[in-house]
């Protein structure tokens, strides 16, 4: 059983919050990169319980639009 601790519920609101504006951006952009990223960084924290992966992924997920830009 998964216990949610302090840290892990801030990551996850943040990089909701940040997954929320990517996903607005690329959709009225109309750009495919921050739109899976924005995607990817509101549902990713409810799968992963651990503060450390957590964190890992999210910082990958917001660094990858700025590497592969489309």
């Amino acid at each position: 059983m998964n216990t949610l601790n302090t840290s892990t519920l801030f990551w996850g609101l943040l990089f909701g919050s940040i997954g929320l504006g990517f996903f607005i951006y690329g959709k009225k952009q109309k750009v495919l990169v921050p739109f899976l990223c924005g995607l990817a960084l509101m549902v990713f924290p409810y799968f992963i319980s651990n503060t450390l992966p957590l964190v890992t992924i999210g910082v990958a997920l917001i660094a990858l639009p700025y590497f592969f830009r489309r």
